[in-house]
């Protein structure tokens, strides 16, 4: 008995596979910043037109905020806040979070450092959005580290002349030299150190 036919398809198909050009685009905007990298250089990486380009995405800093999402959901992009969510104590988490961006930062299978730490380098004045936009992440990141450091002292975990806004700042700062450290070329084992280095200023 012959199969029955299918029933036929609504809209055209989509001429790529979204994910793999996505992940294209994430290399070369965390590669090479945003400002640096040119509709043509997107194309070319993404194997796509750029008509095509314009209707999956709008434009490029439409796509960059895609990007962006994407890497937040992502291994590489989340492991901060998996740790603040799996830990049981504060210290722990930021123990956690160090060693792991030491791997993360310096590992050869993606550029290294932090995409929403590098990528807003050097932008022009009308792209001055994009610029804001990673800088409020990066904002909110220490503002979630301000509030689990001050349950960790409700919780007397830190003593009470700890400053919780003072340390998520530092915190925040080891990160983001620990990402430039990785571009310059800091391996695993030399941002470990730092990390180690960096968790005995816990009070």
């Amino acid at each position: 008995m012959p199969a029955p036919a299918s029933a036929p398809r609504r809209g055209r198909p989509p001429a790529f596979d979204r994910d793999e050009v996505l992940a294209a685009a994430t290399r070369l905007f965390w590669q090479h910043g945003y400002e640096a990298t040119s509709v043509t250089d997107l194309t070319s990486a993404m194997g796509i037109r750029p008509g095509s380009l314009y209707a999956a995405f709008g434009d490029k800093e439409s796509l960059f905020e895609e990007v962006v999402r994407r890497y937040g959901r992502s291994p590489v992009g989340a492991f901060v806040t998996v740790a603040l969510e799996e830990e049981p104590t504060a210290h722990d988490a930021f123990a956690r979070i160090l060693r792991e961006a030491a791997a993360v930062y310096a590992d050869p299978s993606h550029p290294a450092g932090c995409l929403m730490i590098s990528a807003a380098t050097n932008v022009t004045p009308q792209d001055a959005g994009i610029q804001d936009r990673l800088r409020e992440l990066r904002n909110g990141n220490l503002r979630t580290f301000e509030e689990r450091l001050r349950r960790a002292r409700q919780d007397g975990e830190l003593p009470p002349e700890a400053d919780p806004k003072a340390l998520a700042g530092y915190f925040g700062t080891v990160l983001q030299g620990m990402s430039q450290q990785a571009r310059d070329g800091a391996t695993t084992a030399d941002l470990t150190r730092i990390a180690e280095l960096a968790l005995r200023a816990w009070p």
